[in-house]
This record gives structure tokens, sequence and C-alpha cells, in this order.
């Protein structure tokens, strides 16, 4: 009777196990084919962007645009998610500064631009934003100032 009651336990923790693994091996697959076509959606941003410049822009620009909707929502079935920053608090773990400019901010550093996309993936950051952030200075600026000067 052990012995029975011992291969049952065996086989519900092979089971378990094999779920498990294929589990993970289904998450990584679609991971993997999201990761790859970011690139496609930042191609589609800058298509819409440029699309303006070209004679018929607006037809061009319109097709772009369903295009790169129905592309975002079927990864977004999968589990993408845009990451979106600017006006929020810097967050090192879902955005990369890479330009900082001064002003004033009565709290932490704020993102005041997105320069590239973020993105996560089933609630991991698979992509940082890459941002402009404003040092915040806890200084209010000197109104002795010429109103005509700007302060950023």
């Amino acid at each position: 009777m052990d012995r029975l009651n011992d291969l049952q336990v065996d086989f519900d923790n092979y089971r378990e196990r094999t779920e498990k693994e294929m589990k993970e091996t289904e998450e990584n697959s679609s991971k993997r084919l999201v990761t790859g076509m970011l690139s496609v959606l930042d191609e589609m941003d800058l298509a819409v962007k440029h699309a303006k410049d070209v004679a018929g822009g607006t037809e061009l620009k319109e097709g772009i645009e369903m295009v790169q909707k129905n592309l975002y929502s079927s990864l977004e079935s999968a589990g993408l998610k845009k990451i979106d920053p600017v006006g929020k608090p810097f967050d090192p773990s879902q955005q990369e500064a890479v330009d900082k400019v001064q002003g004033f901010s009565s709290g932490p550093d704020i993102v005041v631009e997105e320069l590239r996309t973020g993105y996560s993936f089933r609630g991991r950051v698979i992509r940082p934003s890459m941002v402009r952030v404003v040092m915040g200075s806890k200084k209010q600026p000197d109104k002795s100032k010429a109103e005509d000067e700007p302060y950023q």
C-alpha cells in the first residue's frame, strides 16, 4: 500500500513539474516573439511621424496607423503594455535617463519627454523607456529675475 502511495505522489510531482516547464516554455516563446516585434512598432511610429511629409501623406499615415493599431492590439492581447512615464517621477526600474535638464520641481525628478517607448510584458519590463528628466530643484526660481528669461 505504501508503494502505491509513493508512486502516486511521484506521479503527481512529475505532472506538476511538467506543467510548470510547459508554461515557462510557452511564456519564453511569447516573450521572444513580442520582443522581436518591438523594432517593428518603433519603425511604425517613425513611419507615422514622417508620412505627413510625403505627397498624399494623410492617406498613407491613416493606413500605417491602422496597421500599427492592429499590431499593437495583437501584442497587447499577448501581454505587452506600453510604459507611460511622461509627467511621472523618474523610476530607474522602468526608465533610462538619457538627458537631464534643470528646472523647478517640488518633488522628485520628473520625466518630461519620452525619447523611445518602453514596454512591459506580463508585468515585467522588457525594454525600459528612454527619457528626458527635469532635475528637480527644491528652490523656487528667483522672482527678481526678468520675466522674459526662460526658465526650465
